[in-house]
């Protein structure tokens, strides 16, 4: 059954990048320069001498940066649903820097395979962005290139999808070389079957200096400029897939060396903008980058902190997801996400104050499902934002999710709890022994104190420290290979 378009208020709902910023105050906050850098005014350089082809690629990149744009969804079944997700494109155009004018959707069981919406309401919502003076359409949802040129006829302007969006958002915030590596692959994955040509200037079928009148035994099929753009960028992403894997030995021989110490390692995962890099900063009091906005941290962060009991473990900061994350991302940040398998538990942060927490939980772990032993790995609920949160809603998270935490790193509700459960669900160290440790091994002792748990204060005889611990067996290792004596108890 079709219908015609309906308009959506695509006004963010609370907790979400549309509504106006917080004031940023407290530990929580991160740095106040990030957010200043991102926002201003950036000079782009040579401009005044027109643009020239980068490596010679001719490509036809659609960015969503300051312009007027109209959202276009349907849906099959549930219309809330489709508004829900219409919303959640409003914020990501948002995070882009577009201004949203207006949402519409219809109901429809499958999109047309030419205009997506079929020629008759792709002809209402070109009337619609003539009125509103609109310059682009975002779809939400990918569509294949023939849609997406089909669409961009009717309504003569500008037509990108969802995935499109997502993967400009990546380009603006990615700031390692290994992150821009890996967003720069996922857009050309994206841009490959999608290059078109432009018109004559694109054919050079004529091979050889036929132009040049060499004549008979010179002609050949030659090569397009669009066959040779498509060669280009073939070249560009098997380097940068060579460049990902050179990168990968590094972050493994961290991660080998935290092992090696028997420092547990916890991971932070959930959805984009609900509250991961504030709950890091409040957790180690560090400042990574808090922004009301989708997407706003893509390089993972890394940060040492110590738990209640005195245990040191590293908590790690990683990308957001969403719902539909383009599978380019997915297949480009799997060395990222890699750090989630490798942990010794997950702190899966919730935005408790979203209209559908439970569908953010579900696209996390669909997600995370890719990633090869994810889901073995024990996982932790942290309900974020209860400050500003219906109890209904986080009430629910608790009876789904029995153990979950509710937080609000703003008021500091929450956080001690959250700090004791960390601790109590870090793994133990396994080897329980006394010894007597020269007093001249002042690094055994320390390492004693970061890596072990104290059973027992220290307590000092003639000949050294003596300790009663849990140790691991790397440190244990390091007491015997120093020639203590160790009694296992």
């Amino acid at each position: 059954m079709k219908t015609k378009n309906e308009s959506v208020d695509i006004r963010s709902r609370r907790g979400t990048a549309l509504q106006a910023d917080p004031a940023y105050a407290g530990r929580w906050a991160g740095n106040a320069l990030d957010r200043e850098e991102r926002s201003s005014l950036q000079r782009v350089q040579g401009l005044e001498a027109g643009v020239e082809r980068e490596e010679g690629i001719e490509l036809e990149y659609r960015q969503v940066r300051l312009e007027r744009v109209i959202l276009v969804g349907i849906y099959a079944d549930s219309r809330e649903k489709a508004e829900e997700s219409l919303r959640e494109l409003a914020a990501l155009a948002d995070t882009a820097g577009s201004v949203v004018l207006a949402g519409v959707i219809q109901r429809r069981e499958v999109p047309d395979r030419a205009t997506y919406l079929g020629k008759g309401k792709a002809q209402e919502l070109k009337d619609l962005v003539a009125s509103e003076k609109a310059d682009t359409v975002i779809v939400d949802t990918e569509l294949a290139p023939s849609q997406r040129r089909g669409l961009e006829d009717v309504v003569g302007v500008k037509v990108i999808d969802r995935t499109a969006l997502i993967l400009d958002i990546f380009a603006h915030h990615a700031k390692s070389r290994e992150g821009k590596a890996q967003v720069e692959l996922a857009q050309l994955e994206y841009l490959l079957p999608r290059l078109r040509g432009w018109g004559e200037s694109m054919s050079r079928q004529a091979g050889g200096q036929v132009a040049g009148g060499a004549g008979i035994g010179s002609r050949g099929p030659g090569e397009t400029q669009l066959e040779l753009d498509r060669r280009r960028i073939r070249f560009r992403m098997a380097k940068l897939r060579r460049d990902i894997k050179k990168m990968k030995p590094a972050r493994d021989t961290r991660r080998a060396e935290r092992v090696r110490q028997g420092v547990p390692s916890v991971v932070v995962v959930g959805y984009t903008n609900a509250g991961k890099s504030s709950l890091l900063n409040t957790l180690t009091h560090s400042d990574a980058l808090v922004e009301n906005a989708l997407f706003a941290t893509l390089d993972p962060t890394v940060r040492r902190t110590t738990s209640p009991s005195g245990r040191e473990y590293t908590i790690t900061d990683t990308v957001g997801f969403v719902r539909n994350l383009p599978t380019q991302l997915v297949e480009a940040f799997r060395s990222t996400l890699e750090e989630v398998a490798g942990a010794d538990l997950l702190l899966h942060v919730v935005d408790a104050s979203n209209a559908d927490p439970m569908a953010q939980v579900a696209a996390v772990h669909e997600v995370l499902a890719g990633v090869d032993g994810a889901l073995d790995v024990p996982e932790l609920i942290v309900a974020s934002k209860i400050d500003i949160a219906p109890a209904a809603a986080v009430a629910a998270l608790r009876s789904t999710f029995p153990h979950t935490m509710p937080v609000s790193v703003v008021t500091g509700a929450g956080i001690d709890a959250l700090e004791e459960a960390i601790d109590e669900r870090l793994p133990r160290p396994a080897v329980e022994v006394r010894a007597v440790v020269p007093f001249n091994r002042g690094d055994l002792i320390s390492r004693i104190h970061e890596e072990g748990e104290l059973l027992d204060a220290d307590t000092y005889e003639s000949d050294g420290t003596l300790i009663h611990a849990y140790l691991t067996p790397a440190l244990a290792g390091a007491l015997d290979e120093a020639g203590i004596e160790m009694i296992h108890e």
